[in-house]
């Protein structure tokens, strides 16, 4: 702006001084329009970032008259120290994740001790209901212990068991006295079977021999007979030639009934129910008992659950049939067959190994 050379403010300023008056006020003008900008777009972004490095901008703030008071504001300097009135803002820290609780499956049979896992010969699995009715053992497995591939049970220290093998023609020639030398205490022999198709008797073609030498070599002697009887006619016909064999032989063991399904083929037995598969057992064992022998009853674990009526039979030891480490049936039995790929010293390939937890000689 340009005053002209002739201009004579009569306050007395001259032109010079009015220029520099107005440069003055326009500048500051300026400066107030740049703040009054600044303020607005930062409040139009809201907060800086407490992390974010920059340079800081000054902020003039300009306090409004109160309309309260007729001589202007009371905001005092110590008002406008407002950063100090805010506490800052603390990091939130991360909860620790809560462990995963599992949620107890009730009713699981697989843990709840009223249930034993049954495996059928399909291979199919069924988890049953044990009986609060049957006798259940009371043997402490911890106390088994495992010597050459003989399995032994202590009490004590003291060995309480008996170690012994089943036999048969398949088993060949055997010697006996290396069997006992290898520390077998008794010996179970097949005395004989019915076909499981044609229904015929047989006596086992090694029966004689076995029961001679073992005897020979001081074994405890057991017999068992393969039955596949379907009327109880036919299991006491059974139970008769097994008396009628035994003759003038020594027989310090029980006598077993064995009847069991035929792998990957149909046999007389399959049709039968428990019921009847339990009535043809009890003939059996009752006719040889009748003669003066102990008895005993053999069976897998799934064929003396599943297949016959124990709470029949409780009157008869069993000899349960179960290739394991530990047995897992839960009812009461006095010899188990834990192993059929035992190898014993004088007897030419696999052979059954069993335990028996009674001394039957002695019984």
């Amino acid at each position: 702006m340009k005053l002209h050379d002739d201009y004579n403010d009569r306050s007395g300023m001259t032109p010079t001084v009015v220029m520099t008056i107005v440069a003055v006020t326009v500048f500051i003008a300026i400066i107030l329009v740049i703040v009054l900008l600044a303020n607005n777009t930062g409040k139009g972004h809201g907060n800086r970032n407490p992390g974010q490095q920059g340079p800081s901008s000054p902020v003039i703030l300009t306090p409004e008259p109160d309309s309260a008071s007729p001589e202007g504001s009371n905001l005092h300097p110590e008002d406008l120290d407002f950063w100090d009135k805010f506490p800052p803002r603390e990091e939130e820290t991360p909860k620790p994740s809560e462990p995963v609780v599992q949620e107890k499956v009730e009713n699981d049979p697989a843990t709840d001790g009223k249930h034993t896992m049954v495996v059928n010969r399909k291979g199919e699995e069924e988890w049953v209901l044990i009986s609060p009715y049957l006798p259940k053992h009371e043997y402490d497995f911890t106390r088994l212990v495992c010597q050459s591939d003989l399995m032994k049970y202590y009490e004590n220290g003291k060995q309480v068991s008996y170690v012994g093998v089943d036999v048969s023609k398949d088993q060949d020639y055997i010697d006996f006295g290396k069997v006992r030398k290898a520390g077998i205490n008794f010996v179970m022999i097949r005395v004989g079977a019915r076909g499981y198709g044609t229904g015929q008797l047989i006596v086992d073609e090694y029966f004689a021999e076995n029961m001679k030498r073992a005897a020979d070599a001081g074994l405890d002697v057991g017999v068992y007979f393969s039955s596949q009887a379907i009327t109880e006619e036919e299991a006491i016909e059974e139970a008769n030639l097994v008396l009628e064999s035994l003759g003038e032989y020594t027989v310090s063991y029980p006598v077993a009934f064995d009847m069991e399904f035929v792998p990957n083929d149909t046999a007389r037995i399959d049709a039968l129910s428990k019921s009847e598969r339990t009535n043809i057992a009890k003939a059996f064992l009752d006719t040889v008992e009748a003669a003066g022998y102990k008895t005993i009853l053999y069976g897998n674990k799934e064929w003396l659950i599943k297949e016959i009526d124990m709470s029949k039979l409780t009157a008869y030891d069993v000899w349960l049939a179960q290739a394991a480490d530990i047995p897992d049936y839960p009812y009461k039995f006095s010899m188990w067959q834990y192993s059929t790929q035992g190898s014993v010293d004088g007897i030419a390939g696999p052979v059954n190994l069993n335990i028996s937890f009674i001394d039957y000689a002695e019984k």
